[in-house]
């Protein structure tokens, strides 16, 4: 038998962003486009899907924080040679470094939480780019805003 609450006054309301009425945004890495969902409070984080079509390639990076990754549709190889399909789930520590493609013929998303920054590296782990929580917020925000849509709070509260 279900446990009764009681009185519901204290619950508050779930923030929910309805993903049908959010963006996908190109990202600047060619194929990737991400749908943002949340800005963590004080930068600390950010909760997007990602989807990119077969052959796509995310360049080598480096994770500032840890990264949890639910793979809801398509195939992608790690530099390490494994293959993450969907309903799997990768944890990337703070401070890991990879690289992955996405394999097979069909388009890849995921849900990805991200804390901390992600680092995209060059030659010899020269920093060639950074994107974070406000970085995602403002490329949401400018996206938008040139085409005149709506922007919906993400932010937490």
């Amino acid at each position: 038998m279900p446990h009764d609450p009681g009185p519901l006054s204290h619950c508050r309301p779930a923030r929910i962003a309805a993903g049908a009425a959010l963006p996908w945004i190109p990202s600047g890495l060619p194929g990737l486009s991400v749908q943002p969902l949340r800005f963590l409070a004080d930068g600390r984080g950010f909760v997007e899907l990602l989807r990119m079509p077969p052959g796509s390639v995310m360049p080598l990076h480096r994770h500032s924080g840890e990264a949890h990754t639910y793979q809801l549709s398509g195939w992608r190889q790690l530099c390490g040679g494994e293959i993450v399909g969907p309903g799997d789930y990768v944890y990337e520590p703070a401070g890991h470094v990879d690289w992955w493609k996405v394999v097979g013929d069909e388009i890849l998303t995921a849900l990805v939480m991200t804390m901390g920054a992600i680092e995209f590296l060059g030659p010899g782990g020269s920093l060639r780019g950074r994107t974070d929580a406000d970085g995602r917020r403002e490329a949401y925000r400018r996206y938008c805003g040139e085409r005149g849509l709506d922007t919906v709070d993400l932010e937490d509260a």
